[in-house]
């Protein structure tokens, strides 16, 4: 990884560990696969895996967050 890549997937993490306590509480959570090229790669776990709202989660909640938090963020994509 470039340098510039480990700050944004670190700047990913941190905005994710913000995140996390709201999907625990319903008792999903989110793990952070890769950061490449301004896509950054996700998997729902728990709850969220499964929940017909994950999608929703992923662009409107997640997506918009990273995009407001991390600099060079193009796109959230959901991993299996």
């Amino acid at each position: 990884m470039s340098n510039a890549q480990t700050t944004m997937y670190d700047e990913v993490a941190e905005v994710l560990d913000k995140l996390r306590p709201f999907l625990q509480r319903d008792g999903g959570d989110v793990e952070l696969v890769d950061v490449e090229d301004g896509i950054v790669k996700l998997r729902l776990m728990g709850a969220c895996g499964s929940c017909p709202s994950s999608t929703i989660t992923l662009k409107a909640g997640i997506e918009r967050a990273l995009f407001e938090e991390v600099e060079g963020v193009e796109e959230v994509v959901q991993v299996f």
